[in-house]
């Protein structure tokens, strides 16, 4: 059996209020596609919910221009607590940002100034990202937004997916060996150390870093790859001071970034080469799961710093769930991509207004 990783599924956001989230991300940026919506108890992340189950309240958003989704993610009997993640410091061990891609920068730059104006960077550029600037969202979770050209489908928002991540880490060498090795991040975009003028709007971001970052060769497309699209991890790691772990002390599904999730093929491989590699999974659900309407086989693994990478494979998607069609994953080629034309049916889910 084969190994795929497909791209970034979704990343995960520990909130208060899923709906309102979902909605705030729903008009500014473009994420109106309900994939899923699930209440259920986590019964299998005991490693990280203080050893009991923990009920939940989660939804999938995705956004049809092309990259990752936000898994919006929500206790239901436990107030979550916020940790650092109002104190997070750029180069802090864990999930410091999200990169969401867009099409025109200055367009989304312009449509958040209007209502976020005290939380957001000036627009700056690199030769190798182009056009990019940072704003906090109303939760206080950094994101970039990063020039990029790479559409599935056209949309009304300038605003694409989840395109990568700012990843803090205390050792750049075994770092960039896991995230080469492990998820295939094998090309090295940039690599700079210093003082970076384009940090000085973020927490912290006024020290000492280096920055790698990275993309990857030949990357595979099967299933739900390219409304995925490719993707990029940037590496930060503090070098004038000892950074924290965002995560400390904290629980799962707790406030702020919680994991980066890839959709892959072929589980069973990636066991043995996570194993192989020192990184054996944490989770393993062992077999299909059911998440709503969706449905999967999951794990987890730590990075060397302990940030949680999730794995999903796939194995049945809603369509046009209002007429029972769903799309069946395990018994196709994997290697090959999704007719165009059936994923772009998933803008039936569009929301066109707010969640109540």
């Amino acid at each position: 059996m084969q190994k795929i990783i497909n791209g970034i599924q979704q990343i995960g956001i520990g909130v208060n209020d899923a709906k309102k989230v979902f909605n705030w991300y729903r008009r500014h940026l473009g994420f109106d596609i309900l994939v899923f919506e699930d209440n259920s108890t986590a019964h299998l992340m005991l490693r990280y919910t203080g050893g009991k189950p923990r009920d939940r309240y989660a939804l999938l958003a995705m956004n049809m221009r092309g990259g990752g989704g936000l898994e919006i993610w929500q206790f239901k009997k436990r107030e979550p607590k916020a940790g650092f993640n109002r104190n997070v410091q750029l180069g802090d061990l864990g999930i410091n940002a999200m990169k969401i891609r867009s099409r025109s920068v200055k367009e989304i730059h312009t449509k958040l100034s209007v209502h976020h104006k005290p939380s957001i960077s000036e627009i700056n550029a690199t030769k190798k990202e182009g056009l990019y600037f940072y704003f906090v969202d109303p939760w206080d979770n950094l994101v970039q937004v990063v020039e990029d050209d790479y559409t599935f489908c056209n949309t009304r928002n300038a605003a694409g997916g989840v395109f990568g991540t700012i990843i803090g880490v205390s050792d750049m060498e075994k770092s960039l060996s896991f995230y080469g090795n492990v998820l295939g991040y094998n090309q090295i975009i940039s690599d700079r150390s210093g003082f970076f003028p384009g940090f000085s709007s973020i927490q912290g971001g006024s020290g000492e870093f280096r920055s790698v970052l990275l993309g990857h060769h030949n990357r595979a497309t099967g299933g739900f790859g390219e409304l995925l699209g490719p993707s990029k991890i940037e590496l930060i790691q503090a070098l004038d001071r000892k950074p924290v772990k965002i995560y400390e002390n904290r629980l799962w599904g707790d406030l702020g970034y919680i994991h980066l999730c890839f959709d892959i093929y072929g589980m069973k491989e990636l066991r043995k080469e996570c194993e192989s590699y020192g990184h054996p999974f944490t989770v393993d659900s062992s077999d299909s799961f059911d998440m709503g309407n969706a449905a999967g086989h999951f794990s987890y693994i730590e990075d060397p710093d302990g940030t949680l990478i999730e794995f999903v494979e796939t194995h049945r998607v809603p369509i046009l769930k209002r007429l029972g069609v769903y799309v069946n994953l395990k018994n196709r080629n994997p290697g090959k991509p999704l007719p165009k034309w059936l994923v772009k049916a998933m803008r039936l889910h569009r929301r066109s207004r707010d969640l109540k």
